[in-house]
């Protein structure tokens, strides 16, 4: 089976900016060994309000959702300096551009909260309080790369996927979901991307291994504080 990968979604560059080993989990499957996370298969998306992209000096980096008018969820090993956010299409070129004031990272779990320096008024991602059902569909979507070593997607994409644990470990070491591959997997670029049940948010990318089996950061896990920093 092919090691994991951190989804740090933008590849090797990135694996050396942050670097690679990561400690041994004390129990539970291991996070794999850092590097980048592509929505690869599954099916282009027309409509999502909540959708968001995260770029690192005018680059694109990660996905993420709108969760509230000046906050957008995404994962820990996405942010840093230099960080704007594009809005409002699901066409990475045609969104809008804000820039961003400040993030927040979660206590634990690969999570974060970046602040917009201006609101954005839409339809947000609604969160869950609670992890899905194992053996549950799912879907999973971002901006990332179609294809091993393709290029990142312009339009939104999004799969559906298989819950197969809910007792996972994320990039960070926190509470995270297992699925494996049902039409699609994630892999470079779809960190921070959302991870859906039921029409709720339930998860964040964290880590893939690029053909079926991915890691996200769970929600229900970091409620508490997404609720202290965003109000949602």
């Amino acid at each position: 089976m092919p090691s994991r990968r951190a989804i740090t979604l933008i590849g090797a560059a990135l694996v050396l900016l942050f670097g690679t080993a990561l400690p041994a989990a004390a129990d539970g499957p291991r996070p794999p060994a850092g590097k980048a996370a592509p929505i690869i298969g599954g099916y282009f998306v027309t409509d999502a309000p909540w959708a968001a992209s995260i770029y690192r000096s005018g680059t694109f980096t990660c996905s993420g959702t709108i969760v509230a008018p000046t906050w957008v969820l995404t994962a820990a090993h996405c942010v840093g300096s230099g960080l704007t956010v594009r809005v409002g299409s699901v066409y990475q070129s045609r969104a809008t551009t804000i820039n961003v004031s400040d993030y927040q990272v979660a206590p634990k779990g690969d999570l974060a909260l970046v602040h917009l320096a201006s609101a954005h008024d839409t339809a947000y991602s609604q969160l869950a309080d609670a992890d899905p059902p194992v053996d549950s569909t799912n879907q999973i979507c971002g901006w990332g790369r179609t294809s091993t070593n393709g290029p990142f997607s312009d339009q939104l994409k999004c799969a559906d996927v298989r819950v197969t644990s809910t007792k996972c470990y994320d990039h960070r070491y926190g509470p995270a979901i297992c699925t494996t591959k049902i039409n699609g997997a994630a892999w470079s670029g779809d960190s921070g991307g959302p991870q859906r049940y039921n029409d709720k948010q339930v998860a964040v990318a964290s880590t893939a291994d690029g053909r079926s089996e991915q890691t996200y950061g769970s929600v229900a896990a970091s409620r508490a504080w997404i609720r202290t920093v965003a109000g949602v």
